[in-house]
């Protein structure tokens, strides 16, 4: 095992893998640092989505090494293990509850194996409480703490999708294209959310809209028929001749 699987918190490797002769990922290695955010972006068909499903356990690779927090395994876990484990993923169309609140689509999310019904009557602990408040700040919805999750924006919707991550407290979030459906300021505001989320975890975000990936201001991945075509700071990436060909120049 190399030093770099160790110290990493997620590592790819010679990860591949086929649907019906098709290779969605080819020979794709990554590597991303604890306290790491990173951008993937790439044209449609281009992996992004199976790599993640890889890193969650939802499909298994034919070959290649998937390590997460140094020396896990991904390849000998199932779904709802890796998410034990440490690992959220948001996917792009909100999930929340809009019948409930949004501090209780927080304590559901806190509840972990609670069946729903008895964690929305459970005694909250100072600590719990605590935890709720601290997320609702961060997805700016304290003062929308007891609306149904219905009246939110979508904008808002998927910030609370991502509190709904934050409660279980994930070591890595996987973030799925957050601000498509969103008006201008809710991208930028995003923007700085995603940027503190950062600060105490690791984050990779899949996303299309170049101003947004701008913004967050990371290191950035193209991926291009399941491998990484280009790897680099935006201005870098986004001036390779090749990731101008098929992708950025349609």
């Amino acid at each position: 095992m190399s030093a770099k699987t160790t110290t990493s918190i997620l590592y790819l490797d010679g990860v591949s893998v086929s649907f019906d002769g098709f290779r969605a990922i080819n020979n794709l290695s990554l590597v991303l640092e604890p306290g790491e955010m990173r951008a993937i972006i790439g044209p449609n068909g281009a992996g992004k989505t199976t790599m993640m499903d890889i890193i969650t356990g939802k499909t298994r690779p034919d070959e290649g090494e998937v390590f997460f927090d140094g020396r896990v395994d991904l390849t000998k876990h199932d779904e709802s293990e890796i998410a034990m484990l440490g690992i959220g993923r948001k996917f792009q169309k909100p999930t929340v509850f809009e019948s409930h609140t949004v501090e209780d689509n927080l304590v559901l999310a806190l509840a972990g194996p609670r069946k729903a019904i008895p964690a929305l009557f459970h005694r909250q602990t100072k600590a719990e409480r605590e935890r709720i408040d601290e997320i609702l700040q961060t997805i700016r919805l304290t003062a929308r703490r007891d609306e149904l999750a219905a009246a939110l924006s979508h904008g808002q919707k998927q910030w609370l999708e991502i509190g709904m991550l934050l409660a279980q407290d994930p070591k890595l979030l996987l973030v799925d294209e957050p601000v498509a459906g969103m008006t201008d300021a809710e991208t930028e505001e995003t923007a700085r959310l995603l940027r503190e989320i950062a600060q105490t975890r690791s984050v990779i975000v899949v996303e299309h809209d170049m101003q947004f990936v701008r913004e967050l201001d990371v290191k950035v991945t193209c991926l291009h028929e399941g491998t990484v075509l280009a790897e680099g700071s935006l201005d870098q990436v986004s001036g390779d001749s090749r990731v101008i060909e098929v992708y950025l120049g349609r």
